[in-house]
């Protein structure tokens, strides 16, 4: 199922700083705006791999 997630890039000396709105615990960075957008995906699918088994137990993830 797909899941639509609002990304918010912010310029900054290094690069760019990517954020989820909706899931702020997500961050990352990128020296361009395509390699953070890359790697905002990566962290995401960790993120959903890593709170997967706690949902499905009934915990909440610890992040």
């Amino acid at each position: 199922m797909f899941s639509p997630y609002t990304a918010k890039y912010t310029k900054n000396i290094s690069g760019y700083m990517g954020q989820l709105v909706e899931w702020p615990e997500v961050v990352t960075e990128g020296k361009t705006i395509e390699g953070c957008r890359a790697m905002l995906q990566d962290a995401l699918r960790e993120m959903k791999s890593a709170k997967g088994p706690r949902k499905q137990a009934g915990l909440k993830p610890k992040f």
